[in-house]
């Protein structure tokens, strides 16, 4: 059975994470051990609230580290929401700029929509070859609640890297709904929220961890 860690820092909705990746056959630890993070198949990072918040927590219990030791060595992380967020560069909120993890380059800030946040059901723009996406349907829906995304995606050219890919979706206007860059992937929307949806794309994930 593959393992897989939900990683606790403070942020998240880690039991509904945690029985949806169960749903899907996964044996599932909600933990901060950070052993148990690293030497799982693959690490889940959730996350709930502010862009600021989340990087405090992460930091508390070496979450930056742990994420950057996993995928020096090829091993699968599936940011969520949040979880996503603090995968780039930056983060503004308020006027404030918080320092992400820097896998991604690229700024996290508020979305340019008449109404935020972005609450509901919305269909999403998957490229050819995604593993997320795969099987799903171009009307398939999944379950946003953010104020904030990645509203542009920036390459990254120093040193080079695969081109990731990167699924948009649209609320005033497109942004990241979700990427894949080998072993790191991430969704904006809320998979354990997502009914079918989401337990398709988190059984699509746990199958490119075998």
């Amino acid at each position: 059975m593959t393992r897989v860690v939900v990683l606790d820092y403070g942020s998240g909705n880690l039991r509904s994470a945690e029985r949806a990746l169960r749903r899907v056959g996964a044996d599932v630890e909600v933990t901060a051990d950070p052993r148990a993070a690293l030497e799982c198949d693959g690490l889940v990072v959730p996350g709930v609230g502010a862009f600021a918040a989340c990087m405090a927590g992460l930091g508390s219990v070496n979450g930056e580290r742990i994420i950057g030791q996993r995928l020096a060595g090829g091993r699968p992380v599936l940011g969520v929401c949040v979880g996503m967020q603090i995968l780039f560069d930056r983060g503004i909120e308020h006027g404030v700029e918080t320092a992400g993890c820097g896998q991604w380059p690229g700024t996290v800030a508020r979305l340019k929509a008449d109404v935020v946040p972005h609450m509901g059901w919305n269909t999403v723009r998957a490229p050819s070859g995604s593993v997320l996406f795969d099987g799903m349907d171009a009307d398939t829906r999944f379950y946003f609640v953010h104020s904030y995304a990645a509203l542009t995606w920036e390459l990254d050219t120093e040193p080079p890297m695969p081109t990731p890919l990167v699924t948009w979706s649209h609320h005033g206007d497109d942004f990241v709904a979700a990427a894949e860059n080998g072993p790191l992937s991430a969704t904006q929307f809320h998979p354990e929220k997502s009914g079918d949806a989401g337990a398709q794309l988190l059984t699509n994930w746990l199958k490119s961890l075998q």
